[in-house]
């Protein structure tokens, strides 16, 4: 793996002040705060929400390198544009006072956008990203919030999540790109490209931090924060590519897993940490630990035995910055270790010429002038982007007899727990940590009910409550349900992320079931919209149901987005980037090896990844390899051609998978390797082109080294296949 580049200029000026730095000064370098520590009372709903004295205090004294958050915890929320710029200035103005006026970079989450400022462009969650299978809308995402984040005058924001979304239980599958390494790895790469541009010192960019390293996202019970069992070769084989990605787009900084791996907490894995980020990958920037993290080896884990001893076992694991958050006992402890030789300064130095390297890349000792907001901030031309990102992230997963679209004059009764409100099209990280706060929502955007409302000159009727948990009267539906022409069903889950998110089943709760299972017996056509984080069981609803709309978190756009796909003024275009599960223990990837889909075993979802169907067809043909056999090393062209052969214009996902038939380490039995989304007139056709690299072709061998063996493959493109050989030079 390369290495990440290092800019000269930037070094030597890192090493001239590092050379000034007291160890008092370096320690606080490596001190992350939350806004808390140096809030004023009621810190959210007041227009001077610091405390002088504290701020003081923490810049001045612990001489703090970081502060994360908005005001302010435990009631976090969305603050104003323009209360931020004040609030980040009078940070950058009292560290100007400071000895070596070294600045401090303000981190916060930026998940679908800027979260926590109020009035910002909030994109569809990153499981939706993935579903649009469209690099270039996950690009303009990462451009869009990057100068949404710097406009609020703040630096460094704690995205993408670049773990792959393999165990839906786990309440942060939505945060990721779902389950596909190399889309997972497609869709963040662009990501942070956008986000950061050519240089993130410019006024519009901003540094990414890539989440959360290593293997947090596969926990064995689906539990947050709770323990994955990971051999060596399935972390290289599924795990760590997409970091390596993300690092290879440029990514300066990395959150560390608050996990554990085999036993070994995210934290204190020097393997991890140390002898793969630093040794094979390349990083260069620095790593951050997640919330609290460094003392939990002592009061969770039971790895230290002392704070002080946690401390010691994350630093020297290569933990460069400790997200505290509420105290200064990190600062203190290290000092002390310090001190007495326990620490070396040599390590020290590493970790905060890491922190002066992104501090220098971030352009934060040479600040622009920040940017206009009337220019930068929830623009016309951004929320143009937001909706085209909903609406090719929404999957039409059945359409029995072209159901849908409907007409606009039809008589439609809507119900359902997720129908009028937008917290369940948002989900956590959505102008509060959990995304539950429906009342601090925007009241210009549409929930799914009033969008449809709007759209149609039917009659619409609406069974339901007001919260998300509230009895829905079923009497009063099914009585509805008979002066309508259609039902459409919305069910899913409330809003959460992290721990709160946990649950024990995939199993939609009964209120939900019996709801549906009493519309479905009305007779009347069932359109099923569903909207969530989480695959939820939905297979005996949507055998019965007449069409099944998967909306997961299509973000603030979500509810107009989705009447345009319900009523025809949207082609739907997304593709599920996750398996769909038919049952709760039935977790089966695409990409499984052959002995699960081998006599009694199978792979049958309720819908496949990359299942998403449209209300034209397509039609691939014509699948050709420029060669039939390659020597080790050697790439080989693919082309395809892809036709609408229907009767609207359409945008299909045209997706290249490989096998390797025979090889030293079980393969499975189809892995996508490249793809590309494009749009179509009727009767218009495309050809395509591809090339497949060595790496494609590369795996995990016997020995933990990636290799290409000779033999036959298997390339796949809709229903045609081709194969060649790879031969020794």
């Amino acid at each position: 793996m390369g290495a990440q580049e290092l800019n000269p200029q930037i070094e030597k000026q890192v090493q001239n002040l590092l050379a000034q730095m007291s160890l008092e000064e370096k320690v606080g370098q490596m001190t992350q705060i939350d806004f808390s520590v140096i809030s004023a009372e009621n810190a959210q709903d007041i227009d001077n929400p610091i405390d002088q004295a504290k701020l003081e205090e923490a810049v001045l004294k612990y001489h703090v390198g970081s502060i994360l958050n908005t005001p302010s915890t435990p009631n976090n929320k969305a603050q104003p544009i323009e209360k931020w710029r004040r609030l980040t200035n009078s940070i950058r103005e009292v560290a100007a006072k400071s000895r070596l006026k070294i600045p401090v970079i303000y981190g916060i989450d930026a998940i679908h956008g800027a979260t926590y400022t109020r009035s910002s462009v909030l994109f569809p969650q990153a499981i939706n990203m993935a579903a649009t299978f469209n690099t270039q809308l996950s690009f303009q995402e990462g451009e869009i919030t990057a100068a949404e984040v710097k406009a609020s005058g703040l630096d460094w924001n704690f995205s993408p999540v670049m773990d792959i979304g393999r165990q839906p239980l786990w309440p942060r599958l939505w945060e990721t790109y779902g389950e596909d390494v190399y889309l997972g790895s497609a869709m963040g790469s662009a990501y942070i490209k956008g986000h950061q541009g050519a240089d993130y010192s410019a006024a519009t960019k901003a540094p990414t931090c890539l989440k959360h390293y290593i293997g947090y996202s596969y926990p064995l019970n689906g539990k947050d924060r709770s323990p994955a069992w990971i051999g060596e070769r399935a972390l290289r084989e599924y795990f760590l590519p997409a970091f390596a990605a993300g690092i290879k787009a440029g990514a300066p900084t990395v959150m560390i897993n608050s996990g554990e791996v085999d036993g070994i907490p995210g934290h204190a894995n020097y393997q991890y940490l140390t002898s793969i980020l630093r040794g094979e990958l390349g990083f260069t920037g620095f790593t951050i630990s997640d919330w609290e993290d460094i003392i939990r080896l002592y009061d969770r884990d039971k790895m230290a035995a002392s704070p002080k001893e946690a401390v010691k076992i994350a630093v020297m694991a290569g933990v460069d910055m400790s997200m505290v958050p509420f105290n200064y006992s990190f600062y203190d402890l290290l000092l002390e270790l310090a001190h007495s030789g326990e620490v070396p300064l040599s390590r020290i130095d590493e970790a905060v010429t890491r922190i002066l390297r992104v501090k220098f890349a971030t352009g934060l000792f040479n600040p622009h002038p920040l940017i206009n907001e009337a220019e930068y901030f929830d623009t016309p031309a951004a929320n143009a982007v937001n909706r085209q990102a909903a609406e090719e992230s929404i999957i039409l997963a059945k359409n029995d007899q072209q159901l849908l679209p409907l007409p606009k004059t039809a008589s439609i009764l809507v119900t359902g727990p997720a129908a009028n409100l937008l917290s369940v099209m948002n989900g956590g990280w959505t102008i509060t940590w959990q995304g539950d706060k429906e009342e601090l929502y925007p009241q210009n955007k549409l929930t799914l009910l009033q969008a449809i409302q709007k759209k149609t000159t039917g009659q619409v009727s609406y069974v339901g409550g007001k919260a998300f948990g509230d009895e829905i009267n079923i009497e009063q539906v099914v009585s509805a349900a008979r002066n309508h022409d259609y039902i459409i069903l919305a069910l899913g889950e409330k809003p959460y992320t992290e721990t709160p998110g946990n649950i024990d089943s995939l199993n939609l709760d009964d209120n939900q079931l019996k709801l549906a299972h009493d519309v479905l017996a009305t007779g009347k056509p069932v359109i099923l919209v569903t909207l969530g984080g989480r695959p939820r069981i939905i297979t005996p609803i949507a055998e019965k149901a007449a069409a099944v709309v998967l909306g997961f978190l299509p973000g603030m756009e979500g509810g107009e987005v989705l009447a345009d796909i319900l009523f025809g003024d949207v082609n739907p275009s997304g593709k599920l980037p996750i398996s769909y599960p038919r049952n709760t223990n039935d977790i089966v990837p695409y990409d499984h090896k052959p002995m699960e889909s081998f006599e009694f075993n199978q792979y049958r979802p309720l819908y496949a990844f990359a299942h998403g169907l449209s209300y034209t067809r397509f039609e691939t043909n014509g699948l050709t390899l420029n060669k039939n056999k390659i020597k080790l090393g050697e790439s080989i062209d693919v082309s395809v051609k892809v036709k609408n052969i229907g009767q609207l214009t359409g945008k299909e996902v045209v997706m290249v998978y490989l096998h390797d038939k025979a090889a030293s380490v079980t393969r499975p039995t189809r892995q996508l390797k490249a793809f590309k989304k494009v749009e179509l007139k009727p009767g218009q056709q495309q050809t395509l082109q591809f090339t497949l690299t060595a790496d494609d072709m590369s795996f995990i061998g016997v020995d933990m080294k990636r290799i290409v063996e000779p033999g036959e493959f298997k390339v796949m493109v809709g229903t045609e296949t081709a194969e060649f050989t790879v031969t020794h030079p």
